[in-house]
């Protein structure tokens, strides 16, 4: 997959170099809060996600990019954790940025960024995201990028011992 650049940022594949950012970034309990994983403790759970994202664009079933500001410092993570085409042609995108760039704009550039590499690039006609119930921010933020919540999935996801609802936003193509 091929790199993503904003006035602001620039994304690049998540890839070995990103080990250290990704631990210090997803070890932080509110962070993780709203995600599927438990906070990263280790270098190892880095790795894995790491390997995770390889694999995906390896297959070419995903893509998980870095996003670093122009000044090199890592800012986040985005991507497609899935693109379906056999039947359709949709891709799920999710989000995360640190904790001190909250608020700060990032994914108001960036993810029109994405967008348009999904649309454009990619030739999706659906791209889907899924926000579990309490992040008011993510779903705002799709609210503001077009998206609509089409659905409550009860139940959908098991993860930290329990069962989780899961928002269903999605985007047509124009």
């Amino acid at each position: 997959m091929s790199d993503i650049e904003t006035a602001n940022y620039v994304l690049t594949p998540l890839s070995g170099d990103d080990r250290a950012d990704l631990l210090a970034h997803l070890g932080d309990a509110q962070t993780v809060e709203h995600m599927d994983i438990e906070p990263l403790s280790d270098a190892a759970g880095a790795d894995a996600i790491i390997a995770w994202a390889m694999r995906l664009a390896g297959s070419g079933d995903g893509v998980r990019w870095a996003i670093r500001d122009r000044a090199g410092a890592f800012v986040g993570t985005m991507g497609f954790n899935t693109l379906v085409r056999e039947r359709g042609s949709r891709g799920e995108i999710a989000y995360d940025v640190v904790r001190p760039r909250w608020r700060q704009r990032v994914m108001a550039e960036v993810l029109p960024a994405v967008l348009g590499h999904g649309f454009g690039t990619l030739g999706l006609r659906r791209i889907e995201a899924m926000v579990t119930p309490g992040n008011a921010a993510s779903a705002a933020l799709l609210e503001r990028h077009g998206f609509v919540r089409e659905a409550v999935l009860r139940d959908y996801a098991f993860w930290k011992g329990r069962y989780w609802d899961q928002w269903l936003y999605a985007r047509l193509a124009p």
